[in-house]
């Protein structure tokens, strides 16, 4: 099968042959239609968290189940999935204090993975999935099956970007109706974060970025008021947006430690920052202890939108079909794997909301 190689960290991703070991206990083989390409894929390649290489990136995936291994439960064969980075056993006490997205179980195809070049040289799959390729074998809990009339380029979103986003505000934050709510960066995530918002009402909604044509976006996502940093005073503009209090909820969906210093400064008393961006490793942010504690706010991290994929995603599935959540308008362009590194460049110049992999035809 053909799949995208990081071997240098820095350097374009190379389009190469590789083996795939079939599915062992608990595991699927997929065939992917689709992989979408997310900012922790690029800072990845880019040498933010290190690691060792070579890699297939990619975690943002559908698909069709091709081959199951013994053991697989609940899952078959032409069953239509979306495949992400989520691995739960399901009986270490994350899983049974119901937060699997933070499972730290060790799993066999972290020691031994299923990826090969022709010659036997071994490829890891990167973010536990290894999506920038034909097809993937990863952990029966990695998998969620969806309808088949659900089209695939859109589905492949609801595996990072839309629970990540959307999911901080509705799981993690848990905002109330009627709270006031500020996103700061509206790319795939935060706009998601944004559309979370404007789903459980919360009022008003504040996108804020460097990019004019994402606040435009963040509009359509259900944004009430727009604030462009390079050129507008944020704080002022939130303070007066909101009675002069500030607001109850600011998510940082930017992985910039200057983005969750400036959201503390936004916070209203009782607030909640809420960091949903994951900057390069060593990167760290400076806190006046004293005023957190002093107006009793409160700093949450937010791993995938503290995300149970069998509760959440029909939930999403659902508010699609009905017309409420935005998956296609997400999508900015769609490409084949040989285009991928256009694509990648695209997304890292601020181009583009989410750039999908088509795996077969693009039009």
């Amino acid at each position: 099968m053909k799949a995208a190689v990081c071997r240098n960290f820095n350097q374009p991703l190379q389009i190469e042959v590789l083996l795939l070991a079939p599915p062992e206990e608990g595991e699927v083989r997929v065939k992917l239609s689709a992989c979408a390409i997310c900012h922790s894929d690029i800072t990845y390649m880019d040498g933010g968290w290190g690691g060792p290489l070579p890699m297939v990136l990619g975690h943002e995936a559908a698909g069709e189940v091709a081959e199951i291994g013994t053991g697989v439960r609940n899952i078959a064969v032409g069953d239509h999935v979306l495949v992400t980075l989520i691995r739960s056993c399901g009986h270490c006490p994350d899983c049974e204090r119901g937060e699997p997205y933070v499972c730290g179980t060790p799993f066999p195809i972290d020691g031994a993975g299923r990826l090969t070049t022709e010659n036997g040289e071994q490829v890891l799959q990167g973010l536990r999935t290894g999506a920038f390729a034909e097809e993937v074998v990863v952990d029966q809990s990695q998998l969620v099956v969806i309808p088949k009339n659900l089209p695939m380029d859109a589905a492949s979103l609801l595996s990072c970007g839309v629970i990540t986003g959307l999911g901080a505000v509705v799981n993690t934050a848990d905002v109330r109706h009627g709270a006031s709510v500020v996103v700061i960066g509206c790319g795939g995530v935060g706009l998601n974060a944004v559309q979370g918002a404007a789903l459980v009402n919360a009022a008003p909604v504040i996108a804020v970025d460097l990019v004019e044509e994402k606040l435009v976006a963040a509009r359509d996502f259900g944004a009430t008021h727009a604030i462009n940093a390079f050129s507008d005073d944020v704080i002022r503009e939130v303070r007066d947006n909101t009675n002069g209090r500030g607001a109850d909820y600011v998510f940082v969906a930017a992985g910039s430690p200057k983005a969750f210093e400036q959201g503390l400064e936004l916070l209203a008393p009782a607030g909640t920052l809420v960091i949903v961006g994951m900057p390069p490793t060593g990167q760290k942010i400076a806190v006046e202890a004293g005023n957190i504690a002093g107006a009793s706010q409160r700093i949450l991290g937010s791993k995938m939108g503290s995300t149970r994929l069998r509760v959440d995603i029909p939930k999403l599935v659902a508010l699609y079909e009905s017309g409420r959540l935005k998956l296609d308008e997400l999508i900015t362009g769609r490409y084949p794997l040989e285009e991928i590194n256009h694509a990648i460049d695209e997304v890292r110049a601020d181009k583009a909301l989410r750039n999908v992999i088509i795996f077969g035809k693009t039009s």
